[in-house]
C-alpha cells in the first residue's frame, strides 16, 4: 500500500539547500522540472509522539536523517565544512545531534539504540 514517505524541508534559500543534499550528502536527485530536485533517500522510519517536541506544536514535524556511527558521521560532515550545532546527546533511546543545511537550518542526526523496523537488525 504505501511505498516511500515524501519529506519536504522548507528553506529560505532553495537552491542552498538542494546543493548541500546533492554536494555534501551525495544524495542521489532527479530533476522534476526547473532545477527543483526530488532526492532519493535510504529507507525511512516513522515514529509518531504525543502533543509537541524539538519546538514543534501538536502536527508539527521534523526531520532526522539516521547513521550507524554517530562519531564517525560528524567527522564526516565536519571535515565537509558542516557546523554541527551540538554535542552529541545520548538520550537513552539513542545518540541526537543537529546540523545546519545552509538555506534551510537545523537538521538533526540519530543513531538509534532501538532495532531497526526496515530490517529488524539492533543497534
Amino acid at each position: 500500500m504505501i511505498t516511500a514517505a515524501h519529506v519536504i524541508a522548507f528553506a529560505d534559500d532553495a537552491d542552498a539547500a538542494r546543493s548541500f543534499f546533492r554536494d555534501v550528502l551525495e544524495l542521489p536527485a532527479v530533476d522534476a522540472g526547473d532545477g527543483w530536485l526530488i532526492f532519493a533517500m535510504p529507507p525511512t522510519e516513522l515514529a509518531i509522539h504525543p502533543g509537541g517536541g524539538w519546538g514543534e506544536g501538536e502536527g508539527g514535524h521534523r526531520l532526522f536523517l539516521v547513521c550507524d556511527k554517530i562519531e564517525s558521521t560528524v567527522d564526516e560532515l565536519k571535515a565537509k565544512g558542516v557546523e554541527c550545532s551540538d554535542e552529541i546527546a545520548d538520550e537513552g533511546w539513542g545518540l541526537l545531534t543537529t546540523f545546519t543545511v545552509p538555506g534551510h537550518g537545523e537538521v538533526g542526526l540519530y543513531q538509534p539504540a532501538h532495532p531497526s523496523p526496515i530490517d529488524g537488525v539492533g543497534p
